[in-house]
């Protein structure tokens, strides 16, 4: 790909030498990476969403992931629990480690990746259950029986999802009844119940209101720390409140990942990642 004109910041090609990728931001710090990501493709049947992606996701920190709608940042998320198994046609390459496993090899357990990685999307999906069985509904379907278990695992995550003050007193009622922001929250605090490594959040805050969208931002805030927080958003500044580190994405391909202070820059390695993170386009 050719390299941009250079009005301002210099450009940088968007492919770049192993050397040039950690320079960037591309090694997670100190080498203390929860996820590893090498040469990595994807396609949907013959339309290749993903191109050659190789990044580290440092642990316990936030990284977000940005870019143009359609260029390809929630398949890359979606990449880290399998949940692109679930689409036909899909082809990937490369290498996706999280904490040391190849998460595609063949001795992989799928199930053991997903509760590693807790997953949160765009629209709240609570079951059609009350809001505890909401909560515990994974640790069942790991078995889990015992009822201090559940009750604790509960409790705990509902606080973690900034919610226990608003349904500790009607558990029993159905998630369904809640209101769009707490049903969000109560998703998250789903995925919080079977206490993953890593959360990964697809644009979490797409339909709910600011003052909720507030709320979750200081509950990942709270978490971090403690797990390692993959968000993937279309708000620029989103990104720039919540994360350590941010990676660019554009029509498949990793344009720059680097510390925020390095991405909201004036000078960023990539003309590209300036005008983006700008508001020059996309």
């Amino acid at each position: 790909m050719p390299e941009t004109k250079d009005p301002g910041p210099s450009a940088a090609p968007l492919i770049r030498t192993a050397v040039e990728f950690a320079d960037r931001g591309g090694a997670a710090p100190g080498g203390t990476a929860a996820i590893e990501i090498r040469n990595a493709n994807l396609s949907y049947g013959s339309n290749q969403a993903l191109y050659d992606i190789s990044m580290d996701v440092p642990e316990k920190r936030v990284t977000a992931f940005i870019g143009p709608s359609g260029c390809g940042k929630s398949t890359l998320l979606r990449c880290l629990n399998r949940m692109n198994d679930l689409i036909d046609n899909v082809r990937i390459s490369g290498t996706f480690s999280v904490k040391g496993q190849d998460i595609y090899a063949p001795t992989t357990d799928v199930i053991e990746v997903r509760r590693k990685v807790g997953m949160v999307f765009q629209k709240s999906n609570p079951l059609p259950k009350s809001i505890y069985e909401n909560v515990v509904y994974g640790l069942r379907i790991a078995g889990i029986r015992d009822r201090a278990t559940l009750d604790e695992a509960c409790e705990r995550s509902l606080r973690g999802a900034a919610l226990w003050d608003e349904v500790k007193d009607r558990l029993d009622s159905l998630g369904s009844l809640l209101s769009g922001g707490q049903q969000q929250r109560l998703t998250i605090a789903r995925a919080l119940s079977h206490d993953p490594e890593i959360l990964c959040l697809d644009e979490f805050s797409i339909a709910i209101d600011p003052v909720t969208t507030m709320r979750i931002e200081d509950m990942l805030l709270d978490l971090k720390g403690r797990m390692t927080i993959i968000l993937v958003t279309n708000l620029v500044q989103q990104a720039r409140r919540l994360a350590d580190r941010t990676a660019f994405l554009n029509v498949g391909r990793l344009v720059e990942v680097d510390r925020n202070e390095v991405i909201f820059s004036e000078s960023p390695a990539s003309r590209e990642t300036y005008e983006y993170v700008n508001g020059i386009f996309g």
